[in-house]
């Protein structure tokens, strides 16, 4: 099983960003501890981010892999174009954000993405992606 981790705008600025919603983790970090725990259950991870709307599509549609954990980061709330692709790609999407942005502004209570996506994990930090991956292990590691 091949799984594309792919982070989204400003998530390359982890480490930096506000440590109250974001954590205390750079990306190279989180990377790190996903694919070493997805590396226990078998699971094979490439790491991908782009800050770009147009190149987080390419991948998206590229990707070959089996599934995708995604973190679309503020695209979330707006980008029908990362709706639609997900829409209409092969691979199941399970969306994630490290903070629960729900308890956060207003703005952020938008999610365009979440009824194309095969699930969501948010508001629990790094744990968020290890429940994502734990979802890819129990719900599609059969192939």
């Amino acid at each position: 099983m091949k799984l594309l981790l792919l982070n989204g705008v400003n998530l390359n600025m982890l480490g930096r960003r506000d440590s109250r919603f974001y954590g205390t983790d750079t990306l190279d970090g989180l990377e790190w501890k996903v694919c070493q725990y997805a590396a226990g259950l078998g699971i094979e991870v490439v790491c991908k981010q782009s800050n770009i709307e147009g190149e987080l599509v390419n991948i998206l549609q590229q990707t070959g892999c089996d599934a995708v954990i995604f973190n679309a980061g503020a695209y979330s709330h707006y980008s029908y174009a990362l709706r639609d692709c997900i829409e209409c790609i092969e691979p199941q999407v399970i969306e994630v954000h490290l903070s629960n942005i729900y308890e956060r502004e207003e703005f952020r209570h938008v999610d365009v993405l979440t009824d194309v996506c095969a699930a969501r994990f948010y508001g629990k930090g790094v744990q968020s992606y290890l429940d994502a991956v734990d979802y890819v292990a129990q719900n599609l590691n059969k192939k």
